[in-house]
């Protein structure tokens, strides 16, 4: 039986993985082993990182729309709390967004979770 040609798709392989090394230091970025390693490393960086961007965001959020509250008398609980009595369903990005770009709005809705609170 004759032996089958196997350089293409191991040349193949390689020049896949240069190329995700492509900008590493040293010999990271062209000898095969190490940028073997850097790559997966470098994955599981970015899988980890996709996670965190989520919970990074969130807390952002949270800080803002927190900012914005004590501006008006009210704690972020106390004004989370309200909203959810009060029957309105917001999200914290869109919250905070309005904290930000739309002052005016975002007290009609402080004011409708502080009535709602102490009712």
């Amino acid at each position: 039986m004759s032996r089958a040609p196997r350089s293409v798709p191991s040349h193949a392989r390689r020049k896949k993985v240069l190329k995700q090394a492509k900008g590493f230091k040293g010999r990271r970025k062209n000898n095969i082993t190490t940028a073997n390693a850097a790559v997966d490393k470098a994955g599981q960086y970015s899988y980890i990182g996709r996670k965190l961007r989520k919970r990074n965001f969130r807390a952002l959020w949270i800080q803002r729309i927190n900012a914005a509250v004590r501006e008006h008398g009210l704690t972020y609980g106390r004004f989370i709390n309200g909203l959810g009595i009060a029957g309105i369903a917001v999200d914290r990005k869109i919250l905070a967004d309005l904290a930000v770009r739309e002052p005016e709005a975002f007290k009609a809705l402080v004011d409708q979770a502080a009535s709602a609170a102490k009712a």
